[in-house]
């Protein structure tokens, strides 16, 4: 690799010094390395950390500072550029992130110009809001769709259905859609499996369901989710993507979930598996 470009989560302390000694660092080995902007661009409303606008076209690799929604971000924000993406972890927990401690980022430089990693394929989801027949919301999610109660205590109802056949009725705080990188997210927080992040499928976690039967159901990713609002009126709801855009819903909306035809490309580096990330992950916890 030689041409690469560094997104950054400015709210992230040392984010900036973090950047500035990666670029030196890279551009003092021949390559060519540009830093994103500080801030959120005002004139892209989905653009976050950077604006895809400005990645040039020759970029071979996107290194993120931050933790998982600063790559998540980026995902979304670049969704169908197909650039590889490294994490490097300025936040909490960092799953996605390869490289957590200052001392190792040279070595990890040092592997990408070498060319010396994997690429690791991740599946999206694609979900479309449905009102009274007429699509009115579509967005892609890294980790997770989640429907869930937006501003008030009450429960949810909702029908589920997969492949067009009835599954199961819910009252419930809310359902997660999650893609196997996001089995470690918030579907980890509320009961879900954890699943090995190159997989292909999806699973579906209820959130504080009233029901002792409501578990978890591990779908193939070629399925096709339907999600009917059935509650009455007046229950705050809403769609939720990647824990970032929001749409409200309403009694008689329809969600459809499916893979998207999108997909993040991460790096991985060879010393480096999910078993030992996640082992180390949860033994911080």
């Amino acid at each position: 690799m030689k041409y690469f470009y560094v997104i950054m989560n400015p709210d992230k302390k040392g984010a900036r010094e973090t950047a500035n000694a990666i670029r030196d660092y890279l551009t003092g080995h021949g390559a060519v390395c540009l830093i994103g902007g500080e801030g959120r661009d005002k004139r892209h409303e989905k653009s976050h950390y950077t604006d895809a606008a400005m990645v040039p076209e020759e970029t071979e690799c996107l290194i993120t500072l931050g933790g998982d929604g600063t790559l998540i971000q980026a995902a979304r924000d670049l969704a169908g550029r197909n650039i590889p993406m490294m994490g490097i972890n300025r936040g909490t927990l960092g799953y996605l992130t390869q490289v957590s401690r200052t001392e190792d980022i040279n070595d990890a430089l040092s592997a990408l110009l070498a060319n010396d990693y994997k690429l690791e394929e991740r599946m999206m989801l694609e979900g479309s809001i449905y009102r009274k027949g007429m699509a009115v919301c579509q967005d892609i999610a890294l980790n997770e769709i989640v429907v869930a109660r937006s501003d008030n205590l009450k429960m949810l109802q909702f029908k589920v259905y997969v492949n067009q056949e009835y599954l199961n009725e819910y009252r419930a705080d809310g359902l997660i859609a999650a893609t196997p990188t996001g089995s470690t997210a918030y579907n980890l927080s509320a009961g879900g499996p954890i699943i090995v992040p190159d997989s292909k499928m999806v699973v579906l976690t209820p959130i504080c369901s009233h029901a002792l039967g409501a578990r978890s159901i591990v779908l193939s990713a070629d399925d096709w989710i339907q999600i009917e609002m059935t509650g009455k009126g007046g229950v705050c709801q809403a769609a939720v993507f990647d824990g970032d855009t929001t749409t409200e819903l309403y009694p008689g909306d329809c969600i459809e979930i499916r893979r998207s035809e999108i997909k993040t490309i991460l790096i991985k580096l060879k010393n480096i598996s999910f078993l030992d990330n996640l082992r180390n992950k949860m033994a911080g916890i």
